[in-house]
């Protein structure tokens, strides 16, 4: 108490209540209390100054000018042919070198996706056999290229959300 403490109750055990003193914090400088009306209790006063807001009355982040260009536009995003081709793409190699592990979920492929990934890979085996691993590799982007495109044509899969 001698420290400008105050006696709080706090729970020790199952309803046996320990008495322990916590302190209470410091005045605010009376440079920032002089600065806002006397009515604004402390808890206000220390939220507006963590927020930036001093005896100067401004912020912490500058209010944007009239003459300052609008701000640049947001990236642009990849079209979701672009998306799938490069998922399926990537994971029907892995499979057609027998690297890949787990099943359609586990890749992050829906059902049509995966479709089109064993469809990819079906076509590149015999390549593989004859050509070698790199002619095999160009099959499946060039299978899966245009099934995916062929899948997006019209917006996007229209048989529920995992096809």
């Amino acid at each position: 108490m001698d420290r400008g403490g105050a006696i709080r109750p706090a729970a020790r055990g199952p309803g046996r209540p320990l008495r322990t003193t916590m302190p209470l914090p410091a005045p605010l400088p009376t440079v920032f209390t002089t600065a806002f009306p006397a009515a604004l209790p402390a808890t206000l006063v220390t939220v507006l100054l963590a927020a930036g807001c001093g005896p100067s009355g401004h912020t912490g982040t500058p209010a944007p000018s009239l003459s300052s260009p609008p701000p640049s536009p947001s990236p642009s995003t990849t079209a979701p042919e672009d998306v799938c081709a490069r998922i399926v793409a990537h994971w029907a190699r892995e499979v057609l070198d027998g690297t890949a592990y787990g099943d359609y979920q586990s890749m992050g492929l829906s059902n049509g996706q995966y479709d089109i990934l064993r469809d990819a890979v079906h076509a590149a085996r015999p390549v593989r056999e004859r050509q070698g691993t790199a002619a095999a590799h160009n099959v499946i982007v060039r299978h899966v290229r245009g099934a995916c495109a062929e899948r997006h044509r019209t917006g996007g899969p229209d048989e529920g959300a995992w096809r």
